[in-house]
């Protein structure tokens, strides 16, 4: 049932349009595979890309450069790679090239937290050498990053005209108040304001231009600058003059400032050498020349030295050589001299590798301008193939992305139909050809294969009482009765064939699910809480008006952009006969259009961190608003903090980009959506990396507000320079054995509490240790307790138990980071208990005992009890499920959030229950449908495992998933293969048990 892994599939070249291993891998020799990976310890490199998104690579630290650059350039497809490199800072902090021979072991000194850039190594003198539109697209991505940065000069004509060419690219046809308004969002000069109405006139001539003509036309006025390709490397002449050295095509420069004062031709170059900080050229005799034999620079250091000499050998070695040099023969006793050589194919290799290629290539499809008025699919039309393996040639009628599949089978008909993968593309492409045309929602599907979908199915009735008729308790099963919901089993599989079984329509699915949550979770704050609370004079009116102009007109957008989202999944799916009119199974350019949309409201997410006090500072001066927030917290609507609802801007920022990142992989680099959805991800890219800190900032502040909500005896918990570190239960020993704690750690202090036995289930304070001066040591052989160790304080020490080895490993880990913070903070650590506690004076020390999951549902539990306090915050799950939770998986949380229909079974019952689920803050909160205002019942995750149904449990169904804790046992059913990774992924990132090993056995 479980598939490998995708990720790990999609590296091989050429994966995604089913074409030859060869296709993607630049550096290889037609035939080759990428090496093989070497056996070692692996580690996760991350590498940023030019349009300044990131890929992570899984490779052996004992692989050698080459087969890290080969594997990105197979994730692109990009067969003319050998111009590209991958630089990095050094430890010297210095920018250096990635060597292809040696291992990456001894490059990356820390390359866990090493972040390569791939860019553009040789810059040809013609871009018209450049045959592949890929290649093109990048360097004029290369262009803009060097405009942007200022290393590209020119004068201001040249900057407008090459601005001009981008903006045709990003947007399509000039339209006066769009391109302003692109300009004004969008910088790519430095100090670009008074070039704006020369920009705008230069694109307004460009209308008709598609993308690939804008970025050839951009690489034309570039290659012509002085500074083009250039980069500079200071250094000094004999008489101290500062210089600065590059190295081109044509051979080695000399800048003063940006002005070229001297260029040493290869053809003049003798020899290139350096000796400790001297750089020496060595000329070849000329009679008609001044200069001396040898000339000699002055550059920084030695390891300067040695880095621009490496990148002229390999300059030398590209434009210079017909193919690549021989290494040199190892001495036998003794070597002088750097064993540096050029490795990789020469422009001349690559060029004639290119043409004589046995393969036709796909021309890289641009993005596709939302420009109404300038669509240009010309470079789509089909190429001719020869008689046999037949592909229907006429596809003038279909709609973008099958003419696009149509034309992959006749462009790679020869070289490829012997590839079993293919020859199945080219079958499910004929079918779906057929499908199109007698507009049959039962031939539309690429595939026979069951996918689980559950579409169309109608609401369930689910009955919110336990069969015994008590209520349900928050931290157990959502009891919803089985015998009062109607079942859905194998009468899905017909229904679902009928849908799409891309994984890019999954992905768009996935953000068309979370978008309904997201839109439902503006409306608790623009809605509920406005008629809740922002009626009541009570509230201030400073408050009142941040929250509207914060909300309202994020919510009258995502309105606006679910409803498109809507109108393109139906139309993807094929309920319609529009599909036939033009190509709508892509997502990229509505997110494009409406992201670039949104960044004007981005402003307003400034403000978050602003509501967030206000509201804390307001309710402190009005008991009756604090009085009206814990009610409206209390309501069903309200499902999470309130706090986590005003946040929810900044979350779903960070939900596009990891949605665009999916479809940017699964994309290859010439489908018709791929270039859109790239410039949407480098769009809410810059917008995220902008509120990353702040988003930090104001989750940690969220945390403390509710951490302080649940806290009895504490003063100034809220303080500037506080961090929540980690929350979880502990035993403690005391003269009365060991009894259960809740214990609560910040970067200054550690805070130990029980839960009260009061209406509100607040955790009461009994004391406190300060972080500054405190030791731990393990304690498990001096007690003769399993997974105890000590807190040694200056005033006094506390011995503790961990419920596992592991709880106590996370324990230790996290108080030793937050003691070595503590000794060089100069953060709060002022005292927070009210009064001076202590355990002796806790009068529930003697009663207290841990409640068990099992006993949840007794008539005695204090969650039964009506009260004014939610009783399924983290805080009560943790002590429920005796396990703890920090900071940093709040972090992930955040980033793992999920929406959309699952089938839901009991471990006895016979039928699957169609639940709208959303996954989020530790929990599955359950739905009838995605129009309820409020979940019907939660589960709480924190301590549960998540595994695949063996197969004595008789689930003969895919994609099922199992959670179970104590005797708790539920089966999760989605509806393809994409969900279920989803699934996968999220919950392996969150604090309870992953399923990855359950997976691997089942594989």
């Amino acid at each position: 049932m479980a598939e490998p892994d995708p990720d790990t599939i999609s590296s091989g070249a050429g994966q995604r349009l089913g074409a030859p291993e060869t296709l993607g891998i630049s550096t290889l020799d037609p035939g080759h595979r990428p090496p093989a990976m070497p056996p070692g310890r692996h580690v996760t490199i991350r590498v940023r890309m030019l349009d300044d998104t990131e890929e992570l690579f899984d490779i052996s630290q004992k692989a050698s450069g080459k087969v890290l650059f080969d594997l990105v350039c197979s994730h692109m497809n990009l067969i003319e790679g050998d111009y590209f490199g991958l630089e990095f800072q050094n430890h010297q902090k210095m920018m250096v090239w990635l060597d292809h021979i040696k291992p990456i072991i001894k490059q990356l000194r820390r390359p866990k937290h090493t972040i390569l850039r791939f860019s553009v190594k040789f810059f040809p003198p013609d871009h018209a050498q450049l045959l592949e539109e890929l290649t093109r697209y990048l360097f004029a991505l290369q262009i803009k990053q060097d405009l942007s940065c200022g290393r590209l000069t020119c004068n201001d004509s040249s900057a407008a005209l090459m601005v001009s060419y981008i903006i045709q690219s990003e947007i399509g046809d000039f339209e006066e108040s769009q391109c302003r308004s692109h300009l004004l969002n969008n910088n790519y000069i430095p100090d670009q304001m008074p070039l704006i109405d020369k920009i705008m006139e230069f694109h307004s001539k460009n209308i008709g231009q598609t993308p690939a003509e804008s970025d050839y036309r951009l690489l034309e006025v570039a290659r012509r600058l002085e500074m083009y390709g250039i980069r500079l490397h200071p250094a000094k002449d004999r008489e101290g003059t500062k210089l600065s050295l590059s190295v081109a095509h044509t051979g080695v420069l000399v800048f003063q400032g940006h002005t070229k004062i001297n260029a040493f031709n290869w053809s003049k170059v003798r020899k290139l050498s350096f000796k400790r900080k001297r750089f020496l050229i060595k000329l070849r005799p000329d009679l008609n020349s001044s200069y001396q034999d040898t000339l000699e620079f002055l550059m920084p250091s030695r390891d300067c030295c040695k880095v621009f000499w490496k990148i002229c050998v390999e300059y030398h070695a590209f434009f210079r050589l017909f193919e690549e040099p021989k290494p040199k023969p190892k001495p036998v006793l003794f070597s002088r001299g750097s064993s540096f050589r050029f490795s990789g194919r020469t422009q001349k290799q690559v060029i004639e590798y290119v043409r004589e290629s046995e393969f036709k290539k796909i021309p890289f499809e641009s993005r596709v301008q939302y420009n109404s008025r300038a669509q240009h699919n010309s470079r789509l039309s089909p190429l001719p193939s020869p008689s046999h393996h037949e592909v229907p040639t006429d596809v003038s009628f279909l709609s973008g992305e099958l003419a696009f599949y149509l034309i992959c089978a006749n462009a790679h008909r020869s070289a490829l139909c012997r590839h079993a993968s293919f020859s199945h593309l080219i079958t499910v492409t004929v079918w779906f050809h057929a499908g199109v045309v007698s507009n049959s929602p039962h031939l539309s599907a690429s595939s026979g294969h069951s996918h689980g979908m559950v579409n169309g199915q109608k609401s369930l009735e689910l009955c919110g009482h336990s069969p015994d008729g008590r209520l349900p308790s928050p931290l157990t099963s959502p009891l919803l009765n089985d015998a009062c919901s109607v079942r859905t089993d194998d009468e899905d599989e017909v229904r679902r064939k009928r849908f799409p079984t891309d994984r890019a329509y999954f992905i768009a699915k996935e953000l068309l699910t979370t978008e309904r949550t997201y839109v439902k979770d503006l409306e608790v704050v623009t809605v509920s809480f406005q008629s809740a609370v922002g009626q009541d004079e009570a509230t201030p009116d400073s408050l009142k008006d941040a929250v509207f102009s914060a909300f309202e007109p994020l919510h009258k957008f995502h309105t606006g952009f679910l409803r498109e989202v809507e109108q393109r999944l139906a139309l993807w799916e094929g309920r319609s006969n529009a599909h036939i009119k033009g190509d709508y199974q892509r997502i990229g350019d509505v997110l494009l259009k409406n992201l670039q949309g949104l960044k004007p409201l981005t402003a307003n997410l400034n403000k978050q961190s602003e509501i967030l006090l206000e509201l804390e500072k307001a309710c402190k001066a009005s008991r009756r608003l604090e009085t009206l927030c814990r009610d409206f917290e209390l309501q069903k609507v309200c499902y999470v903090p309130l706090n986590v609802f005003i946040l929810r801007p900044l979350h779903r920022l960070i939900h596009y980009k990891q949605i665009l990142e999916r479809l940017c992989k699964h994309y290859p680099a010439t489908h018709v959506d791929f270039r859109d959805c790239r410039a949407a991800l480098a769009d809410v890219s810059e917008v995220v990396d902008q509120l990353q800190g702040s988003l930090i900032k104001m989750e940690n502040v969220q945390k403390l507000l509710e951490l302080k909500k649940d806290l009895i005896g504490v003063d100034n918990l809220v303080v500037p320079g506080r961090e929540f570190i980690r929350l979880g239960c502990l035993s403690k020993l005391s003269g009365k054995g060991l009894q259960q704690r809740m214990f609560f750690l910040f970067n200054d202090v550690i805070l130990y509490t029980s839960r009260g036995m009061t209406a509100t289930n607040q955790f009461k304070v009994h004391g406190q240790l300060l972080l500054h001066g405190m030791t731990i040591r393990e304690s498990e052989d001096e007690w003769g307790v399993p997974h105890a160790f000590t807190l040694v304080g200056q005033r006094q020490s506390v011995v503790v138990a961990a419920s596992s080895l592991v709880e106590m490993e996370k324990w230790m880990e996290d108080l030793k980071v937050a003691i070595e913070m503590a000794k060089t903070s100069n953060g709060p650590s002022s005292e927070l208990l009210t009064s001076s506690l202590t355990d002796n004076k806790c009068p529930e020390d003697s009663s207290m005992e841990a409640e068990s999951e099992d006993d949840m549902t007794a008539p005695h539990t204090s969650l039964e009890k009506p009260t004014p306090h939610r009783g399924n915050t983290m805080v009560h799950v943790c002590w429920h499920r005796n396990t703890s939770v920090s900071m940093v998986d709040f972090s992930i949380a955040v980033e793992n959030q999920l929406s959309g229909n699952l089938l839901r079974k009991f471990k006895n019952s016979n039928g699957w229950q169609k639940l709208w689920v959303v996954f989020t803050n530790f929990s599955l909160f359950f739905y009838k449908s995605h129009q309820d205002d409020y979940p019907l019942a939660s589960l709480p995750l924190l301590g549960y495992s998540v595994t695949v149904p063996s197969e004595s449990e008789n689930i003969h169904k895919d994609y099922v998933f199992k959670l179970h804790f104590k005797s708790h046992v539920y089966y999760f059913r989605s509806e393809s293969e994409y969900t279920f990774e989803r699934y996968r992924t999220s919950l392996k990132m969150s604090p309870f048990k992953s399923f990855v090993s359950s997976l691997m056995l089942k594989d």
